[in-house]
């Protein structure tokens, strides 16, 4: 926890304390509020870029931009707090796991570049990613040989400790790197060190914050609040579902919120359920959510007794613990899983592109929307299976893909493979139709609505149409796997229907089979009705 607290305010632009004790409020906290016993809350490093890009985006003084990161993450508990009361813990859905790939992929490369000015020793503007490396390589003349050889065998060693996963090898690096810094003398040859780290708490002057700095702070915020619940719920609910652990993304949100609300009075930073000290939890063999509590008192009793050691540790090697730490997103078998899939690979890779090149908050946001876009965009594409018995049995199945299934004589079979719904319904009927009249043979129709569980009113109304329209082609419809909610409406809206609706494909060609009845009339739609 110490290395990447210290590291992560770095990402952020903050004093180390801010991290430090946002980690230690921020476990004892969750341990009174939350459920899981392998979640640490403390800073992770989607939190801190988001913050690094607020906090480069606003105007004033570092005394100024301290105050309103205090309200940032005030607000951030406040909606997660609100969340919970309102029960909105599936909101995490809304950002699917291609997206959370690709956006950690673009959140790796930011932050590892950010961090080479650290490793090489020379002063970079924080601008975009390309005119970084662009001023970067063009200061090359100017790069520390210290810095860059502390870093380099900094990161070595970390690689290599990982092959020995019993070793706390972030911990082991950081503690050479202070006995090379006292030993050495490395900051007389230019290699920047982290300096004091305090844990004393210094209230901000609230009367410096403006309305108008309180609206810019919204976009931020509500980014921030969706990646932290998203990485905090799947690193909570990967672990605990491999532990056989009960857990609810309501009380998670509660529990999130009241750090975040903690951590602010703290001057503290974002927190988060990260997966790696989840993962560190996991391994250390949590037992109960006292597990959060002991390593956050641990962490405090740390700061307080090795506070001075700390001061003396090269920041070349905080660099190299953050890469290091965030190598694991580079890696590219998921995107090529994803590929092989042929799935999503897409958005994965918009919302890496949109990250390095538009920055955090803009990237994910892009990333969401494509996501969504892909989602209407599949909803709302016709394809209506042709269906055939299979076999001599009970079950039917899409001609196209079963060559032994068989069509009814007669009859037609459609099953839209979309849930109807008002971006949908007139396409998808409208082809429908328009695929039957090419048929002068067949005399009934049924169409499965297996994938509708409810119907919004102007899917009902097309689907009206549609049965009005085969009607008077003098053709029987009928109505396979309607749902009970989907019954409900059409009781309402055309009562005269509910006698042609089925509860199976099967019953469905039964019925028009063995019976001649006259066409019905259903009575128009009403939205009195309703």
């Amino acid at each position: 926890m110490l290395p990447e607290a210290v590291a992560y305010a770095g990402i952020a632009g903050l004093a180390p304390q801010h991290a430090v004790v946002a980690a230690i409020v921020g476990c004892l906290t969750y341990s009174v509020f939350g459920r899981s016993r392998f979640a640490i809350v403390s800073p992770t490093s989607s939190s801190a870029a988001i913050l690094a890009a607020t906090m480069a985006a606003l105007p004033g003084s570092s005394a100024d931009k301290m105050a309103l990161v205090s309200v940032i993450v005030a607000l951030t508990g406040l909606l997660f707090a609100t969340a919970s009361l309102l029960r909105l813990g599936n909101l995490a859905g809304f950002i699917s796991r291609p997206v959370l790939r690709g956006f950690a992929l673009g959140l790796a490369i930011t932050i590892i570049i950010r961090q080479l000015p650290a490793v090489t020793g020379v002063d970079i503007p924080a601008t975009d990613i390309v005119h970084q490396l662009a001023a970067l390589f063009a200061a090359l003349p100017q790069w520390n040989a210290a810095s860059v050889t502390v870093g380099l065998v900094a990161l070595a060693a970390l690689l290599l400790l990982r092959q020995v996963p019993f070793l706390p090898g972030a911990f082991l690096v950081l503690c050479a790197g202070i006995l090379a810094s006292r030993l050495l003398d490395l900051s007389s040859h230019g290699v920047a060190v982290v300096g004091p780290l305090s844990i004393a708490l210094t209230w901000p002057s609230w009367s410096l914050i403006q309305w108008s700095q309180l609206r810019q702070l919204v976009p931020y915020t509500l980014p921030l609040v969706l990646i932290l619940f998203a990485e905090s719920w799947g690193t909570i609910r990967s672990l605990s579902l491999r532990h056989g652990e009960s857990v609810t993304a309501n009380r998670e949100l509660l529990a999130l919120g009241a750090a975040n609300i903690a951590s602010a009075v703290a001057q503290g930073m974002p927190v988060g359920a990260g997966f790696s000290a989840g993962s560190a939890a996991e391994a250390a063999g949590a037992e109960s959510r006292m597990t959060a509590f002991i390593a956050a008192v641990g962490l405090a009793i740390l700061v307080i007794v090795g506070a001075g050691l700390v001061e003396s540790l090269p920041q070349p090697v905080l660099a190299a613990v953050v890469i290091a730490a965030l190598a694991h997103a580079l890696d590219p078998r998921p995107f090529l899983r994803l590929w092989k899939l042929k799935h999503d690979i897409f958005i994965a890779l918009a919302a890496a592109v949109g990250v390095i090149a538009f920055g955090v908050v803009n990237g994910i946001t892009i990333a969401v929307a494509l996501s969504l876009a892909a989602l209407l965009h599949k909803l709302s594409t016709p394809y209506v299976a042709t269906l055939g018995r299979l076999g001599q049995g009970h079950d039917f199945v899409d001609i196209t893909r079963h060559a032994d299934a068989r069509p009814i004589p007669g009859i037609s079979i459609w099953r839209p493979a979309q849930p109807l719904f008002f971006a949908n319904a007139d396409a998808i009927l409208t082809e429908t139709a328009a695929r039957i009249g090419q048929d002068q043979t067949v005399r009934a129709i049924i169409v499965s609505l297996e994938e509708s569980f409810d119907l919004d009113s102007t899917a009902l109304d097309a689907l009206l149409e549609f049965d009005a329209l085969a009607r008077a082609q003098n053709k029987r419809v009928q109505y396979a796997r309607v749902h009970d909610r989907v019954r409900d409406l059409i009781a309402l809206a055309a009562p005269a229907l509910l006698s042609y609706l089925s509860y199976s494909v099967d019953d469905a060609v039964a019925a028009v089979s063995n019976q001649d009845l006259p066409c019905p009339r259903p009575e128009p739609f009403n939205d009195d009705r309703l």
